[in-house]
């Protein structure tokens, strides 16, 4: 088969994976998942567990050792069988504290500590690294069987360059399809859904491969088996210790493998999914592994004597001549390589960026969490780079670890790796005395023993340990043998890093946390992941008032997006029985935005940013009384007292919000009647005066006519006066017109920009200069046009009036939203202070200096009796910068305008 055909095959095999990832991202986006939130895919997206490790090596396994390849798939049965136990707690833990990856899980658990994060973080992509390389040394393995004339295995000539390429190629997916987007959920449907496609393709090569073997090769079943009784693997033995620590050790990597975490835990759409997959999942393994065994027998007996057992599933076909069959299995195992890298590359590159990335960032910028900026687009940008770096990191540890020879148990190594972190996470799940300090000191010891023992030994001879440093050990001292630590002989490389790895790691985990206390902030956590079920605690030590709700908003639109966020904050805001987007910073509110933005940047990386702004957390006596949990019925008590105490918290915040307000209103009710007695004498004056000159007559044509045009203006800016307060009072009293019909919003606001003179285009010292996007202003309206233009005119000649801006500039935006059409309109002065904010909409309510700019403060009141009866809002939207305003319009005449119609 020529290799241009088989690269052919390679890139639409790729391609249809990226129309089905686009294609589920899609419909997530518009939908919200539907059947893509199926069992049946989070079971399927799991098969990333069986790699090309499992797909190739499965059978090479079972061609050297018998049935030992059978341990690969008992652990996770194991696991799933008794996922009540342990998976459903893990799965719920991570919704509850909204968590990221498998570092995000560890840190959270201990207190949000960013270094632990760090150190998983870095064993996770040590320990992964080899696996990747595993990967891309499969697929450059399949090119190169058929590149080679008949079953001849022939080894290309750069297989580097192959591997390079696909490393390339995945990481062009990855980023793709897993950084499109920053989530609040942190799911990737599109991902999910092309590694169940995926899991399909792989099953049924495997399967009809097999098929082929049992049926087209041998005469069936009782053939099959009369071939495995006369072979060698039916004299094979079992070994109890290397069975154990296989079975330990592969139960281990279905919990600790960051891909796997990814999938299991942070991909989880529904806690039920488990029910299913509890019994799904081990199904898919034991078909997965049904024909190992007879492939295995039979290309021992068909294929030429030194032929590569990993590759038996390509071989077989090629060497009867069945070269679709052979391809159908290449793209199986092109399938399961491509599979496990994408998922490992997205899950290191989200545990990189939240952990190495972000605080780094965080710390070395002036500001810290307040600075300006969309901190969304650096978190995408390090996660891109991140994959790559992963890869790359793959690619070079499979140029010189050595080719296929050093490669050969290298998934072994890996899961062996990644287990480290199992005493530190079962410990976090089930024993509350589970400290920082002890997580790390298991976690370093068992990395350290872990390299030592097994990791850099694979590297060979040629690599970091010679020859003498492994037979004599470092400095000739015996003892320190990497593969006879302590002195002890003859036991199997893997099992001897299995026992002292884990056995150290756990014994420095549960020493040092004996011998050290949690802080306040780890007991709270620990109460909270151990207690998952019994209760959900409250806030976890934020104190009251110690942050500014706008400064907090304009740090969670950088991370949410603009939308989400004032969605969050108006729903706090309501929730505490306030009007707009600034609710109290009370420690429940705090603890909120925290877990939300948790979902985008890790727990650790966002406690540190609500931190920034709010000030270190504290712990309080209730809290300390919840951890120690002494007894049920004072915990219940409490949370009773607790609920009381909110209701009264929120009766007596809208008490003292009401008496502010009335207490702002009549500071402005006493300004008002001081400048309405201003307005109506100065005009008054005026006219009496000069009325009095023209009845005393002696004067010219000129002055009478001067005179006469004072007495007009004068009059007509005391009925302007009038107007207002009558206009007004019909409002109030639903006693006005409307006249609706349809109209283009980009002509209304082109209407207000004319009649207050302000201009899109102007130079430096022409006044207000208003930015639009005439494009998304072709909205159609129906809706009183004049009454909705007087309302534009208002808010564009406040900004004329009030913006305090050396180059004063108005932005307005326009969009639909939910059948209704939201402008905003924001300036870049000063804003509107906070404490002023809610009763800006009211009568007679004017911020600055009362004998400044004119008028009796009824234009924003005006503003909001119209936009009731239009069926619409108006309302202030803080944490832009400067003072911002949305106007709502619905797209069709509201029930209020029609009814003020009629």
């Amino acid at each position: 088969m020529s290799f241009n055909l088989l690269v052919s095959v390679s890139l639409g095999y790729v391609a249809l994976l990226f129309m089905v990832a686009a294609l589920a991202d899609r419909r997530a986006r518009r939908v919200g998942g539907g059947w893509l939130r199926s069992p049946l895919v989070y079971t399927l997206s799991l098969s990333v567990y069986c790699t090309a490790w499992t797909f190739y090596g499965a059978v090479g396994y079972a061609a050297r050792s018998g049935l030992e390849f059978i341990t690969i798939y008992l652990g996770p049965t194991l696991v799933f069988t008794g996922w009540w136990l342990l998976l459903r707690k893990l799965v719920r833990v991570g919704r509850t504290q909204r968590i990221t990856s498998i570092a995000d899980m560890i840190s959270s658990r201990y207190g949000k500590s960013n270094r632990l994060g760090v150190l998983v973080t870095i064993l996770a992509v040590v320990g992964t690294t080899p696996y990747i390389a595993l990967q891309l040394q499969s697929v450059t393995l399949s090119f190169g069987v058929f590149a080679a004339p008949g079953a001849e295995f022939w080894d290309p000539a750069d297989p580097a360059s192959t591997g390079l390429w696909v490393a390339a190629g995945l990481a062009v997916f990855t980023i793709l399809f897993g950084t499109r987007n920053l989530n609040s959920n942190e799911r990737h449907h599109g991902v999910v859904m092309a590694i169940a496609v995926e899991a399909v393709v792989k099953l049924v090569a495997l399967m009809a491969v097999g098929c082929f073997v049992v049926w087209g090769i041998a005469d069936g079943p009782a053939d099959i088996l009369a071939r495995i009784d006369n072979s060698a693997l039916a004299g094979w033995q079992i070994n109890p210790t290397r069975w154990a620590g296989l079975i330990f050790t592969s139960a281990a990597a279905i919990l600790c493998l960051p891909r796997m975490f990814q999938v299991l835990v942070v991909e989880n759409e529904d806690e039920a999914h488990l029910g299913v997959a509890s019994w799904a999942f081990p199904l898919y393994l034991c078909m997965m592994s049904l024909f190992v065994v007879p492939i295995a027998v039979v290309g021992l007996e068909h294929l030429p004597e030194g032929a590569n057992p990993d590759l038996f599933v390509l071989t077989l076909p090629l060497k009867e001549n069945w070269n679709g069959l052979a391809m159908l299995a290449f793209l199986g195992g092109f399938s399961s390589a491509t599979s496990m890298v994408i998922v490992a590359a997205l899950a290191l590159a989200t545990m990189v960026s939240n952990h190495v990335v972000m605080p780094v960032y965080l710390n070395s910028r002036q500001g810290g969490a307040t600075m300006a900026g969309d901190v969304r687009g650096v978190v995408l940008r390090a996660r891109r780079f991140s994959i790559a770096a992963v890869l790359a990191l793959g690619y070079l540890y499979y140029r010189f670890s050595g080719g296929s020879a050093a490669l050969a148990s290298i998934g072994l190594i890996s899961f062996v790796g990644v287990s480290q972190v199992l005493p530190a996470l079962l410990g976090g799940l089930f024993w509350r005395g589970g400290t920082r300090a002890g997580a790390a000191a298991g976690l370093v010891t068992g990395f350290v023993v872990w390299a030592y023992v097994l990791f850099l030994p694979s590297f060979g001879t040629d690599g970091p340990f010679s020859p003498t440093m492994l037979a004599e050990g470092p400095f000739g001292i015996h003892w320190l043998r990497p593969q006879a630590l302590f002195g002890i002989d003859g036991m199997d490389p893997f099992v001897h890093a299995v026992f002292w790895s884990i056995l150290l790691n756990t014994v420095a985990f549960c020493g040092v946390s004996i011998r050290t206390f949690p802080t306040p902030l780890e007991r709270l956590q620990g109460a909270q992941v151990v207690n998952v079920f019994e209760h959900t605690l409250g806030a976890r030590g934020w104190t009251r008032g110690s942050a500014e709700a706008e400064d907090l908003l304009m740090m969670a639109q950088r991370i949410l997006g603009p939308s989400d966020a004032q969605a969050l904050f108006q729903s706090e805001a309501s929730t505490q029985g306030k009007l707009g987007y600034l609710p109290e910073t009370t420690p429940e509110f705090l603890d909120r935005l925290e877990r939300e933005l948790a979902a985008s940047v890790g727990a650790a990386t966002a406690h540190a940013m609500v931190a920034q702004i709010a000030g270190s957390s504290t712990v309080g006596v209730e809290d300390l009384m919840r951890v120690a949990d002494e007894a049920q019925q004072i915990l219940e008590y409490s949370n009773r007292l607790e609920a009381q105490s909110k209701e009264l918290e929120r009766t007596a915040r809208k008490l003292r919000d009401a008496n502010q307000k009335l207490t702002e209103l009549s500071i402005q009710k006493d300004a008002f009647l001081s400048q309405i007695s201003h307005e109506l004498r100065t005009p008054m004056t005026s006219v009496r005066a000069f009325s009095e000159i023209l009845r005393e007559g002696g004067l010219d044509e000129s002055d009478q006519g001067r005179y006469a045009g004072i007495i007009h203006d004068e009059a007509i800016r005391l009925t302007r006066l009038l107007d207002d307060l009558l206009d007004l009072s019909v409002l109030e009293n639903a006693q006005v017109s409307l006249s609706l019909g349809a109209a283009r919003l980009g002509d209304l606001l082109d209407r207000a920009i004319a009649a207050t003179g302000a201009l899109t285009e102007v130079g430096p010292d022409d006044g207000l200069k208003v930015a639009r996007d005439p494009g998304r202003e072709q909205i159609e309206l129906v809706t009183d046009a004049d009454r909705l233009t007087q309302v534009f005119i208002n808010l564009i000649g406040n900004a004329k009036k009030y913006c305090d801006a050396q180059e004063p500039e108005l932005r307005i935006r326009a969009r639909q939203r939910d059948g209704r059409a939201v402008i905003d309109f924001i300036d870049n002065g000063s804003g509107i202070p906070a404490r002023s904010q809610d009763i800006i909409f009211e009568k007679f309510s004017r911020l600055s200096d009362q004998s400044a700019a004119g008028g009796a403060g009824l234009g924003l009141a005006i503003c909001r009796e119209i936009m009731l009866r239009l069926g619409g809002s108006i309302e202030y939207l803080p944490g832009q910068g400067g003072a911002a305003f949305r106007v709502t319009v619905p797209l069709a005449a509201g029930r209020s305008a029609a009814q003020a119609a009629q």
